[in-house]
């Protein structure tokens, strides 16, 4: 019998999530397998090159690029400081006229080219850190690559992120799932946390959130006028998560003036002053990538099953699904029927469709196109 699939955010209590840490080259793993690690905790890390700096060592002294050689008072290898005398010519006379080149950067002498008169300086290394992002078990160590943390984790997907990694304890910003995040439910002592609104996020609310220190800001929906505010621009085809903006931003359900789901927000609620771990990386292209967040748990606090039962993505009987399009947008509910032969629409079109039985006990025929389902 053929199945049904279609695409899905994951919100469950208690999933077991593995987390894949990898230095951009060659490094350090600085743990092994078997170790406890802490979200904050560095598992690897190595040192890229340092910037490069040219000097056009010809054009300084005023001489052909073959006669450089001898005028170099430092040599290819050697390093140098800002100020530090690298070439002198030696003047009319060897007293006269002489001219010396002082270096205008630090670093180490990686070339003098005859043919060009170019010389390279390159700049100190540059360390790179990978953190385990979350904090559980080593599983698996990638010599001089990296390694796999594993952890058992309360897991809640977004629709839309902005920003990177971070981590902070939950603080919870509103009372109810469809209050909006205003500047005013935003306090001093929210630095340094993860904060979990309810419904639209407002710019005042980013603003304050900055201001205060706050790691990641969480929750229903965002107008497309505040994001463009606070990005600074129109945000084309997604591919967020390198963004620099002093906080982490996700929306759980979409844009406009929506509540986040109940379910996600009784999670993050029940989970208040735990650490979370949080990454804004959202790509809806070819490899698809959800921001979001995680809670770890702590042992015999884990919640109802991971769902590794079901297949992911399989439309089913009783499965939980979001309305993504007019006129029900926004609305949860269970897939109540699966007809098997295409049913005409409104505009006249034939499409697959489902039977949807609304939170509130209405049911209605909706595109299998128009809706996503919420993985537990």
């Amino acid at each position: 019998m053929a199945h049904a699939y279609t695409p899905g955010l994951l919100v469950t209590e208690h999933v077991t999530h593995r987390v894949t840490r990898r230095l951009p080259i060659a490094g350090d793993v600085l743990v092994k397998k078997g170790d406890h690690v802490e979200a904050d905790q560095v598992v690897a890390e190595t040192f890229m090159p340092g910037e490069v700096y040219p000097m056009n060592m010809a054009s300084l002294l005023a001489m052909p690029p073959k006669d450089i050689a001898e005028c170099m008072v430092k040599s290819e290898g050697d390093s140098v400081e800002i100020g530090d005398t690298i070439a002198e010519t030696k003047g009319l006379f060897g007293i006269a006229f002489r001219k010396s080149v002082e270096s205008r950067y630090a670093g180490t002498i990686e070339t003098v080219s005859a043919v060009t008169g170019q010389l390279i300086i390159r700049g100190p290394d540059l360390p790179v850190q990978v953190k385990a992002y979350v904090g559980g078990t080593v599983v698996k160590v990638m010599k001089g690559n990296g390694c796999e943390v594993e952890a058992d984790v309360c897991f809640v997907q977004g629709i839309f992120g902005i920003g990177g990694e971070t981590f902070g304890p939950i603080r919870m910003a509103c009372s109810d799932c469809e209050e909006p995040v205003t500047a005013d439910v935003i306090s001093d002592d929210m630095a340094g946390c993860v904060i979990v609104g309810g419904g639209r996020i407002t710019i005042e609310a980013i603003t304050r959130a900055i201001d205060v220190g706050a790691a990641a800001l969480v929750s229903g929906g965002i107008d497309d006028h505040d994001l463009k505010e606070f990005l600074g621009f129109d945000l084309g085809v997604a591919i967020t998560g390198s963004e620099d903006k002093g906080i982490t931003l996700i929306v759980t359900e979409g844009f406009g003036d929506i509540a986040m789901a109940r379910r996600s927000w009784d999670m993050l609620a029940s989970h208040e002053g735990r650490e979370a771990s949080v990454n804004g990386a959202t790509q809806i292209r070819a490899g698809v990538m959800r921001p979001e967040v995680l809670v770890p748990l702590e042992d015999g606090a884990k919640g109802g099953g991971s769902g590794a039962d079901r297949e992911a993505g399989l439309l089913e009987i009783g499965r939980s699904v979001r309305i993504i399009r007019d006129p029900w947008f926004g609305m949860l509910g269970e897939v109540a029927g699966l007809p098997s032969e295409p049913t005409e629409l409104g505009s006249g079109s034939k499409a697959r469709v489902l039977e949807v039985s609304l939170e509130d006990g209405e049911r209605v025929i909706v595109p299998r196109a128009n809706v996503e389902l919420i993985e537990e």
